[in-house]
């Protein structure tokens, strides 16, 4: 079951135009589903998960085995966000497949443990990692530590480390 699952963890502020980092979801996300990847985890913070998450339904339409799984740290994770966003929080929640909370209110931990759901859950990871520290450093390492597959697609050859993913 573990092959067909793939977490995405990412930055809130991308230093990348966001239809360069759509299209590069696409371009993995093709490459993914080619192997039979179908579930696809995704925390629902600002930025690059929203934007993954999209991509996810959007794929979707084409192939509906594809499902896409949010996995929040807590029910009011969206309270202090900008109006627009909470718009594209709620279409997301209601275009997921799944929805698992971590926690029914915010707590200290809720991220930290979210994070971990998704990776102990996968066997891919698609990450936007830009900076070795923060959320997204931390969960880039955990997965590493815990030997899923990474695609980084903050790097511009992203696309090169598919030849060593050997894995079923």
């Amino acid at each position: 079951m573990k092959n067909q699952v793939c977490c995405f963890t990412g930055h809130r502020d991308m230093r990348m135009p966001v239809g360069e980092v759509r299209r590069r979801l696409s371009d993995i996300l093709d490459y993914l589903i080619s192997k039979g990847v179908v579930y696809y985890g995704c925390g629902g913070a600002l930025g690059f998960d929203t934007q993954a998450a999209l991509e996810v339904i959007e794929k979707r339409k084409h192939n509906p085995k594809v499902k896409l799984i949010l996995v929040l740290p807590c029910k009011d994770q969206d309270k202090k966000w900008r109006p627009e966003d909470q718009a594209t929080y709620s279409f997301l929640k209601t275009q997921a497949n799944k929805i698992v909370y971590i926690s029914e209110e915010y707590t200290s931990t809720c991220m930290h443990e979210r994070n971990r759901h998704l990776v102990n859950e996968s066997r891919y990871c698609v990450s936007f990692l830009q900076r070795k520290n923060g959320g997204t450093a931390y969960t880039f390492e955990y997965a590493r530590q815990r030997g899923l597959i990474i695609y980084n697609l903050a790097d511009n050859n992203y696309m090169e480390h598919i030849q060593f993913d050997r894995h079923p």
